[in-house]
């Protein structure tokens, strides 16, 4: 069965960091696309990074270029979205999915990241 979980999301003050992670099961992240995307309330949704099948990376937002790096361990089945240099408008619950398009098959649960003073 497949399954999408994603962790790490919490309250960070502006400048400051966190990693999200998005634990994969009933398939192999290594043979996926994996996209993480986020959105608040009254919103779209918006594509924020890509970890291709490739082993390429893409970022999907000018905004978070230069900040938001994606790493892929393979052992772990896992991505993970390191976040640096946080905003307030960064605030959203960040989801990961199988797929990096809104035509994505699995999506995980969201994990909530609040940027605040």
């Amino acid at each position: 069965q497949v399954h999408l979980v994603e962790s790490g999301g919490g309250l960070v003050q502006p400048g400051g960091s966190l990693r999200l992670s998005c634990a994969a099961a009933g398939f192999s992240v290594r043979g996926s696309d994996i996209g993480w995307f986020r959105q608040t309330p009254g919103k779209q949704r918006e594509g924020v990074s890509c970890a291709r099948r490739s082993g390429d990376f893409t970022s999907n937002l000018d905004s978070v270029k230069g900040r938001f790096t994606l790493a892929r361990d393979n052992a772990r089945n896992r991505v993970y979205l390191e976040m640096n240099n946080l905003k307030p408008e960064d605030t959203a619950v960040y989801y990961c999915a199988r797929g990096c398009s809104d035509y994505a098959t699995d999506w995980g649960q969201g994990t909530q990241v609040t940027v605040s003073s």
